[in-house]
């Protein structure tokens, strides 16, 4: 099976199934020199993690990682890094029905199609519970980049559930308030109509999609390899690799498609030193808006990237549906009975961001903005402050050592 690895220089390898021993993500790429430890991990870990609220699947997983490989000391040596999730509340009792009876809308019949088997087990590889190996991956990436010499912020909110919109809020009220309700949205009052939307399609049976804002600041202009490499088209790759969604916008988006050239062009103008939100010095042309997202050409700009990933929702429905046993031949209502989410979009979050941490340090390592060996950028110097120390012995023990050696 491929498709199991992205990025190009930073790149994440993972393996796992929803109901399997352990999920699992090996990073490589990372330099040497990042401090990291698990704590740092398990903070993203314990904000994507299920269970953390009534709208939420009630599914009991801790989520708790262990880094195996690529750190000494509580730095990166530059190695590969080697992380383990272990699953400790599968039930794969209810999925049983549906071995050979494929739910609706799911990943099942297509599994089957392409390989001739899969692990039933809570969908098996086609999980959302997969992402769990993202968040682990976009936390290191994020170490990289905040002890790094670049400014790099990303965030991201839930700004619609079904047909509540959230008015639109700034970076700051993100930073705020994404994480102080249950539905990680910015603007407080819209959180609770959602919160309230969401009961409702729960109590139903039923559930909703919604979308997520996110947003880059700090990120340097001239990042990007046109064509297929540019920044919107693996910006796409990542958002698009996440279970359930269904757009990806930047900038404008799709409003675009009403707005005439000479309202969407930007004009050119000289930074005058007062453009704290572009990566910039004084005299530096800087676009006079941001309708482009960041991006134009397919390079960074230098402002802030930002734009919207949209969920539909999620398939796993206690309402009855109609399926095929291809096994037994006949045709049968089935009700998905389980532990699942009635809204993607507030777990979502954690895995929006760690997808875009883990792009944007890719292009930083790919455009040569931070050293792809070590974060301090000293090639050829051994002697740092994150080399290990040769174990000290006392003076007279090291004469003597060395003269038993003699002898």
């Amino acid at each position: 099976m491929n498709g199991n690895r992205f990025g190009r220089l930073f790149q994440f390898t993972t393996y796992g199934e929803s109901h399997g021993d352990a999920m699992g993500v090996t990073v490589s790429g990372c330099p040497a020199g990042v401090e990291l430890d698990e704590e740092q991990i398990q903070e993203d870990l314990d904000r994507r993690k299920p269970g953390q609220s009534m709208i939420t699947t009630s599914r009991g997983e801790p989520d708790e990682v262990t880094i195996n490989s690529g750190t000494l000391e509580g730095y990166t040596t530059g190695t590969p890094i080697g992380m383990v999730i272990q699953n400790k509340d599968a039930r794969s009792g209810k999925y049983e029905p549906f071995v050979t009876a494929p739910r609706p809308s799911h990943g099942d019949y297509t599994y089957s199609s392409k390989f001739g088997t899969r692990n039933w087990g809570g969908g098996g590889r086609s999980s959302a519970r997969e992402t769990v190996n993202w968040v682990a991956a976009g936390a290191v990436a994020k170490a990289v980049l905040d002890q790094s010499e670049h400014d790099v912020e990303i965030k991201a909110h839930v700004n619609r559930i079904g047909d509540i919109e959230a008015p639109e809020v700034s970076f700051e009220q993100i930073l705020e308030h994404s994480e102080t309700n249950e539905v990680r949205c910015a603007d407080p009052d819209t959180a609770e109509e959602m919160r309230e939307a969401i009961d409702r399609y729960q109590q139903e049976g039923d559930s909703i999609g919604g979308s997520i804002y996110f947003e880059a600041r700090g990120v340097p202009r001239g990042l990007g390899a046109p064509r297929f490499d540019s920044f919107p088209a693996r910006l796409g790759q990542a958002m698009f690799s996440i279970p359930a969604t269904t757009a990806v916008e930047y900038g404008q988006g799709k409003e675009t498609a009403s707005v005439r050239g000479s309202d969407r062009n930007e004009d050119w103008e000289f930074d005058d030193g007062s453009r704290d939100d572009v990566v910039s010095e004084k005299g530096d042309p800087v676009p006079v808006g941001n309708d482009h997202g960041g991006l134009q050409g397919g390079i960074t700009t230098g402002e802030p990237i930002y734009g919207e990933a949209t969920w539909h929702a999620p398939t796993s429905i206690p309402k009855e549906q109609r399926t095929v046993d291809w096994e037994s031949g006949e045709e049968k209502d089935v009700q998905v009975v389980g532990r699942h989410d009635p809204s993607l979009p507030p777990r979502a979050v954690p895995v929006v961001e760690a997808m875009l941490y883990c792009t944007v340090l890719d292009f930083m390592l790919l455009g040569g903005r931070i050293n792809p060996d070590r974060l301090d950028g000293q090639p050829g110097e051994y002697e740092t402050a994150y080399h290990p120390s040769s174990p000290q012995e006392d003076p007279d023990d090291a004469a003597t050592s060395a003269e038993s050696v003699d002898e």
